[in-house]
């Protein structure tokens, strides 16, 4: 299966999907895209030689009516959005209709929603005294965190003293649930049961 990665930050799900057993001989990550020029997350893709593409409407990038012509090119077939904060914009997603999952860092439907990423998701979290935690695979539709949910991971985080300490076992299990949920995708598996996630 040939996948796209969109990243805004230091990609350690980009890194941990290319080194998943779950996506081994499964997954060919043809493109790693972000908003930003100055990404971390390129340093792992030149490492493993996968082109990278700046989008934005600034001269000289890419925007995302190219992208979309780039990126049928390559032939993909899944886009993965993995710490993309930038709201992609509708005329892109009807192009990959029910083709771009996402990560979010929190058991959604809840602590979803426009301006609720990284940090603010977990301190959110933490100051709502949840005892649990954990991240979701969901569809991507025209608004943030809105689309049909894939796979969740539930984890307890009762013990953690602030919302760095949640958001650090959240991740952990971030770069588990994904690539095991490529994985299925690859192999041709679209229904995930909650039994195979409490196996992660």
């Amino acid at each position: 299966m040939k996948i796209a990665v969109f990243v805004s930050g230091r990609g350690s799900n980009l890194q941990a999907i290319l080194e998943s057993e779950f996506t081994r001989n499964l997954i060919d990550v043809k493109a790693v895209v972000s908003d930003k020029t100055d990404c971390p997350a390129f340093q792992i893709a030149n490492k493993n030689s996968v082109p990278t593409y700046i989008v934005g409407n600034i001269p000289g990038k890419i925007n995302f009516s190219e992208l979309v012509n780039t990126l049928k090119a390559l032939e993909i077939d899944l886009i993965v959005l993995a710490g993309f904060l930038k709201l992609i914009p509708t005329e892109f997603i009807k192009n990959f209709q029910n083709k771009i999952i996402n990560i979010h860092p929190a058991l959604l439907p809840h602590y979803g929603g426009k301006g609720m990423y990284g940090l603010n998701v977990h301190k959110a979290v933490f100051n709502s005294s949840d005892n649990f935690s954990g991240p979701t695979v969901h569809f991507v539709d025209e608004t943030y965190d809105t689309g049909k949910i894939i796979a969740q991971k539930k984890i307890e985080i009762s013990n953690c003293k602030n919302a760095e300490e949640v958001a650090a076992e959240v991740l952990k299990v971030e770069h588990k649930l994904l690539p095991f949920v490529l994985g299925k995708f690859a192999a041709g598996i679209k229904n995930i049961s909650e039994e195979d996630i409490d196996k992660l």
